[in-house]
Formats: structure tokens, sequence, C-alpha cells
């Protein structure tokens, strides 16, 4: 059995949708009969075939916000569709204006809202949506009463995107009713952090280094190294208090969750909310001078040495290869 029709707010970032919003299209066509998508900016015809191509039937286009933050405009016209009913969830990405926009769509329409979620299923034809809790040492599985729509705030990297060869999604407008005071808060300018290489959350390879580095200027090495294999760098909490590095190099419970082929645990004594975002990698390699560090045990290879000694040979070995 399938659910009837369920909606996924598809959020566009640096002119395409986040991957975020594909793997949500992707889940959802298993759960239901129709996937729609809802979509905002100048030029939201431009994502149709892609949007199509992962699941969308149609794509709710709200148009140009002229800077508007999307949590109230586009909160408040999904609210205003599906309060007349037919739609049985909406799947939201979880960033922060999938989440924005999750508050706002709860409380206009006076329905829960669960966040943080990693796995999404059926029982018959109630929705069962999966959350870690507890830093991810338990997971706990919760149903919604008290009728439709479920508002879901899914993590990235929770399902896979996959592509099934459709047509482009047919795009509809989708009009704002008026919010009021609430859309009266403008976006002046915008700052993006420099990156060198794939996306922390996107790359095939991390490279992370923790406070074993010892000291701020030492995170060098990570950045050489992950530059060598073409991946991303990242980081433990620690390191981004200590102001060591930027927060979007953070990769645990309160960073990004990454899911790559390769990660590199360097200095990392493996916390709790720290293997909560990167213990989906496929393959772990822990360098750590500590052997009961418990990185180790969520590791396939484990290299007990001084990372200062260990990192640079594999740097210059890579070298010597290129």
């Amino acid at each position: 059995m399938t659910l009837n029709t369920i909606w996924v707010v598809a959020e566009v970032a640096e002119g395409r949708p986040l991957p975020v919003s594909l793997e949500l299209l992707t889940k959802a066509r298993e759960l239901a009969g129709t996937v729609e998508a809802v979509a905002w900016g100048p030029d939201t015809a431009s994502h149709a075939a892609v949007l199509g191509s992962h699941g969308a039937s149609r794509v709710h286009d709200v148009g140009d916000l002229g800077g508007a933050l999307p949590g109230a405009p586009v909160g408040s016209a999904i609210a205003a569709a599906v309060q007349q009913g037919g739609v049985d969830a909406v799947l939201v990405p979880h960033t922060y204006d999938g989440r924005d926009i999750a508050a706002r769509l709860s409380a206009k329409l006076d329905r829960p809202v669960l966040t943080n979620v990693t796995d999404l299923r059926l029982d018959g034809d109630r929705l069962v949506v999966g959350t870690s809790i507890f830093g991810g040492t338990l997971n706990l599985d919760t149903v919604f009463t008290g009728g439709a729509p479920n508002i879901v705030v899914v993590k990235p990297k929770s399902f896979a995107a996959e592509e099934r060869g459709a047509s482009a999604a047919e795009v509809v407008p989708l009009a704002i009713p008026d919010a009021g005071a609430t859309n009266a808060a403008r976006i002046v300018n915008r700052h993006v952090e420099e990156r060198v290489g794939p996306k922390l959350d996107e790359a095939d390879v991390v490279v992370s280094g923790g406070r074993g580095l010892g000291e701020a200027g030492k995170y060098q090495m990570i950045e050489d190294l992950a530059k060598l294999l073409k991946g991303a760098p990242g980081a433990s909490r620690a390191i981004v208090d200590a102001g060591w590095v930027p927060y979007a190099y953070q990769v645990g419970q309160t960073g990004k969750t990454v899911k790559p082929l390769v990660y590199i645990a360097c200095g990392i004594s493996g916390a709790t909310q720290h293997l909560v975002g990167m213990k989906g990698a496929k393959n772990i390699i822990a360098i750590n001078k500590d052997k009961e560090a418990p990185i180790f045990s969520v590791a396939d290879l484990g290299i007990v040495g001084d990372v200062h000694k260990v990192v640079p040979q594999l740097i210059d070995a890579l070298k010597a290869r290129t």
C-alpha cells in the first residue's frame, strides 16, 4: 500500500536543486502514487527536467520571492494549498530555509513536525518516521496521528538520489497569500565562504582533522591531503569551537552529515557527536596515537600513530605518485 500524494520542498542553490531535494523525491516515489515538488526562484522552469527525472510529476512554482526569506512566503503558499486536502505528507530538507518553512507550515496548519529524520517507510497506510536520538546511539520510530499532512524534515544523505528516466515535470504557479508583517524581512547581502574542491557533503573523499592536530596551523596538512585526493576538508566540533576552521567544515550531529566513499579521520578521538555525521561512509580510515580511541570502533582501517608523522608521509607518497 502507498500514500496518495506527497509534496517535496525542492530547494535550489547555485543554479541547481540541492542533492537532498533529489534524495527526498527519490524516496517519496517509493511511498506515494503521486509525487509533486514545491520550488521558488526566478527560473523554476529550468529545473523541471531534473526534478521530473527524480520523481516529480508536477512542480508548484512559488515564483521569484524578491529578496524575501523563503520561510514566510513558501510556508504560507504550501499551507494554503494543502488545506484543500489531498496531500498526505510534506517532506522538507534539513536546511536553514527548510526548517524555517517547516516550522511556519506547522504553525499555520496546527500540525506537528518531526525533524532530524533519517528514515521513512510505510506500515499499511501510515507513514513511519525514523529518527536518531541520544547522539545517534538509539533509533526511534514515530507515527503521526490526527490527520494529514504529515510534516517531516529529513537530514541530507538519509537516502540515495536516483533518476527514473521520466520526462520533465509540469510547472504550475502556486500563489502566495498575504503573509502580513511575517514576510517583511529582506535579504540585503549574502556571504559565501570560499571553497576549494567539492562541497563537504557531496565529496567522494573527505579528510577531517581534530583536536589531535594540536594547533590551528597544523590544519593546513588536512587541506593539502584533501586536495591531493580531490576531496573536501572537514573538521570535528572541537576545532570548530576553538576557531581553527569555519563552521562550514564541521562534520557531526550539529554539523554536516557525510557519506563519502572514503573518510579519513586525522587526530579525531571519535566522540558520539562526530560519529553520527560520518559513520555512514563506505570506507573509514582513522589515524590516532591513542589505540583506545572510539574512532577505531567504526574504522575499516586504523593507523595507531602520530598524525604529525603519518599525514606528512602520506602527502609525500601521493606527491611522488603524481
